[in-house]
This record gives structure tokens, sequence and C-alpha cells, in this order.
């Protein structure tokens, strides 16, 4: 199932080209989407066969007439993966990897939509496009091995990790408002089927800068989920992202960067400066 939100934080089902609206359906509260989205989960076994029912009295809208919402608009913690392609430890030129260096916290304040924009902080700092598979974590979880974590993902989603190069550490340079596109809905995992094994590309304008499949991560989904909560207590509705692949490049005012992962979809984000600098 594709679980989205649009327009005034409204929950929807995705079907091919078009939103089915489940908000009444589900009681859900727009004025709380990331409690709502947090229940939802909780209790989406007993709930997803009423919606199922339910579909058909639904209102219908095109998604091409919606305005898509960040479908995790506001977890406790994003948790992210720093070099976890081989291809890119090389063209980063570094020699730790995700094994050696764990992870980092990115804010949940520069989480944005499909279809808004990325504000560039500074003109005289490179910043560049992070194509990457991201999941939300469906029930509080603890020192899971990887051979449990599927049980403990709700789904799938894909996020652009934009980050300004520098020596700052990495939550600083990759924590600016809006540097966290996420969309375009997210994808339950039984659709997703293996998440270590889908292709995911990434475009500014209709130059293609990344392209890879997650069969190449270092440490996979499931072994980065492990990872991270051998650490921390993962909470319902964090963000787990997993590093992105070789192809990094800047992006400037007036850009387009396009996200596409097989089995989850695609999103656009436009790039400006941050008014007034």
């Amino acid at each position: 199932m594709k679980i989205a939100l649009f327009n005034e934080n409204r929950v929807g089902v995705v079907d091919g080209s078009n939103v089915i609206d489940i908000t009444e359906l589900t009681a859900w509260n727009n004025e709380e989407p990331q409690a709502s989205l947090v229940k939802l989960m909780g209790e989406f076994e007993t709930l997803r066969p009423k919606i199922e029912a339910g579909l058909s009295s639904c209102p219908v809208y095109p998604v091409s007439d919606v305005a898509l919402r960040a479908p995790v608009p506001n977890p406790s913690k994003i948790v992210a993966a720093p070099i976890n392609y081989i291809l890119h430890k090389q063209e980063m030129n570094t020699a730790l990897t995700v094994d050696g260096l764990g992870f980092f916290l990115k804010s949940p304040s520069s989480i944005i939509g499909p279809d808004q924009t990325v504000l560039l902080p500074f003109r005289d700092r490179r910043v560049d496009h992070e194509a990457e598979i991201a999941f939300v974590v469906g029930k509080e979880a603890k020192d899971v091995k990887a051979e449990d974590a599927s049980e403990y993902i709700f789904g799938y989603l894909a996020l652009m990790d934009i980050t300004v190069r520098g020596k700052e550490d990495r939550p600083w340079r990759k924590s600016f408002d809006t540097f966290t596109p996420i969309g375009p809905w997210i994808v339950t995992g039984d659709e997703v089927e293996n998440p270590n094994q889908l292709q995911m590309n990434l475009w500014v304008n209709d130059e293609i800068r990344q392209s890879a499949n997650t069969s190449d991560l270092i440490y996979d989904c499931y072994k980065f989920f492990e990872a991270a909560s051998s650490v921390m207590t993962l909470l319902p509705g964090d963000i787990i992202t997993t590093g992105t692949p070789e192809g990094v490049a800047p992006i400037t005012k007036g850009d387009t960067v396009r996200i596409h992962i097989e089995r989850i979809g695609e999103f656009s984000v436009q790039v400006d400066y941050k008014p007034g600098i």
C-alpha cells in the first residue's frame, strides 16, 4: 500500500495515478499528522482490511491535482549512514566507511516534501545532492538483529540528503532547513519486497547524475537498522536513511532535482537561494 499525505495534511492511498482520500475512514487528525501517522502504523494490521473495504466509497483525486506533502512530517530523529557505497568512498577519497564511522543524525526540521524548494544557505559554498533509499520505523526497536529488522520497518520512501561541503561535522552540513526532501509517499514493506535490490536514479534537470542499485550497499537496510538500534532506541515514525552512491555533484539556483527508486516512485524539488543572502 502507498500511503501519502496531501493538501492540508490529509491522508490517502495511492492507486495508480489517483490518490484515494482515507482521512475520514481512519479518523486521521489533520492538525497532528505525525501523531496520526504513528497511530496509523501501530494499528495498521487491524485497520488495513477496513481501509481496503472502504476505498470504493472514499473521495478520489488525480495525484497531479493534489499537493503532496512530506509523508513523515516530524520524526523524532533522522538516522543517516555515512559512506555506505564503495564507489562513493572512492569519490570522496576517504579511508573509512559506515562500518567504522557509525551513523550521524539530521535535524527533523530539515524535512520538505515533493515539489518544494531546497534553499541554499550560501552563495560561495558547494552544495551537493545525494540520492538515498530511506525507511520508516513502524514500532519501537532496540537491539534488533538484521534478520528481524523487516518486522520493525513499516515502509520505504525516497530521500535526498542535501549537503554543504566543508570541514564542519555532518549534522551541521546536512541539517539546514529544506535539506531533507522526502517522498513521494510511504510504500509498505510488502509492496517493496526486497529493499536491497532496487534501482535508484537521480537527475539534475535532464542530466542523470546518480544511478546505482541498493544491492551495492555496504550495510544494507536491515544491517543498518541493526547498527542503529544497537546504540539507540528507534521510535515509531523515525526515519532511517542508508547513504548515497557515487555521482554526488553540485546543485545551484534554478535547478530541478528528481529522484526515482524502483517500486517506490519519484518526486522532484526545485533549488533556490535562501532569501536575503
